[in-house]
């Protein structure tokens, strides 16, 4: 055994982040405005380019980058479409280190799972599931910490149900 597996292997697996929330709109549009009008409703202070950000791109396909345009021109890329299957479920892989810098390496990136199931009265539930954070190595009990805090994936969800609910009001 490597020192580098040696090292994997004492990581514990940690429980994976869940999220959910009920959305007043059907679920063809909640899957448009959560992954190809992300830029939409994500907050401008959650990037990780050098510079303040412009835009967020997702390249609706699988094996699509998602992305932040900064204002100095570079592309930061911190995601890939792993999954897409509109409008029910987008899977995509978090390439995000625990130092909050791009991982390019998908064997040491997490997975963001999000499904969209219509209901009788119209609404949409989201769920999202954030998973295999020990992938992340060193800090990644630190990132699930981050991830799952307020500012974290409870508050972009609320973030995104506001949108979507705008968009049909």
């Amino acid at each position: 055994m490597t020192a580098i597996q040696a090292a994997v292997d004492e990581i514990p697996v940690l429980e994976p982040v869940r999220k959910s929330l009920r959305v007043k709109t059907d679920v063809t549009r909640a899957f448009r405005v959560f992954t190809e009008e992300m830029d939409s409703w994500w907050p401008r202070s959650h990037h990780i380019g050098k510079s303040p950000m412009k835009c967020v791109v997702v390249e609706a396909r699988p094996g699509g980058s998602i992305y932040t345009e900064q204002e100095d021109g570079t592309a930061c890329p911190w995601g890939s479409v792993l999954q897409w299957e509109p409008p029910y479920r987008f899977v995509m892989a978090w390439q995000v280190s625990p130092m909050w810098q791009f991982e390019p390496d998908l064997a040491k990136c997490s997975e963001v799972e999000v499904r969209f199931t219509p209901a009788d009265d119209g609404t949409t539930l989201v769920e999202l599931e954030h998973r295999l954070l020990e992938r992340h190595g060193a800090g990644a009990e630190n990132m699930r910490t981050q991830i799952n805090a307020e500012g974290g994936w409870g508050g972009l969800l609320a973030a995104f149900g506001k949108k979507a609910a705008e968009e049909t009001a």
